[in-house]
């Protein structure tokens, strides 16, 4: 299992996701979910993966060949004319790993499958983000649906939905996405740390932000904590339940 998050804001993007991945309880290991492209002042490209590990790996592989040999560039994410067709791209690629693994390994429904989050900016256009579904298509975030998630996303939900404002600042989304993970680290053991978070200020056309958040980050721990009390000393001072007979 897995746990992505993109989210539009007023100032950008922000993408965050955590690194494990298991085959079972004694076959735990961290790997890297979030992949990016950059050509400075003309585009910038964030793909977050979840799913079947084997699919997500070929499909990236496959698109970061497509990207680097020149023979292969057509289609390329970078020569794409714009974030759509960079998305439809996306989508074909994994359709077409998914297919072939599927008439040439393991007969099961789902066995394959994966979901990808896309986001970014090329020159003259706005910043997009996308979800990608394992048959291709896909859909886009819009001021009503300003996030997507993969993966094991209903724990961290919640908290996303109460306190996303498309205002907020980079640092304060840093904030909300550590909480809406913390949640979920809490009550799922497929989702851990390290973390990996990408931020992009619109119209910069190249990262701000790339770091990774150990699980030993002194911040990551004071949100961890001062999550947990805030939420004991919020439950304490709600008035008390009255049973009616």
């Amino acid at each position: 299992m897995t746990y992505c998050v993109g989210m539009r804001l007023n100032a950008g993007l922000i993408f965050m996701s955590d690194t494990r991945t298991n085959a079972g309880v004694d076959n735990i290991s961290t790997v890297k979910k979030m992949h990016t492209w950059e050509v400075p002042g003309e585009r910038m490209i964030v793909i977050m993966t979840a799913g079947n590990l084997a699919t997500t790996q070929s499909a990236i592989s496959l698109l970061d060949e497509r990207a680097k040999a020149p023979e292969d560039r057509n289609p390329s994410l970078l020569q794409a004319p714009s974030m759509f067709q960079i998305a439809r791209e996306v989508g074909r690629t994994l359709r077409e790993v998914i297919a072939d693994n599927a008439t040439t390994g393991q007969e099961a429904d789902g066995a394959f499958g994966a979901t990808l989050i896309v986001g970014g900016q090329i020159a003259g256009a706005p910043p997009r983000l996308f979800l990608i579904y394992p048959e291709g298509n896909f859909i886009e975030a819009s001021d009503d649906t300003p996030f997507f998630q993969i993966g094991e996303a209903k724990y961290g939900k919640p908290i996303l939905v109460r306190a996303h404002d498309p205002e907020m600042s980079f640092e304060d989304a840093v904030k909300l996405l550590m909480v809406s993970f913390d949640s979920t680290i809490k009550s799922n053991l497929s989702v851990g740390l390290p973390l990996d978070y990408v931020t992009y200020n619109s119209d910069s056309l190249q990262i701000e932000h790339a770091a990774r958040v150990e699980p030993d980050d002194p911040y990551y721990q004071t949100v961890s904590n001062g999550w947990g009390e805030a939420l004991k000393l919020a439950f304490q001072q709600l008035p008390p339940f009255e049973f009616k007979n």
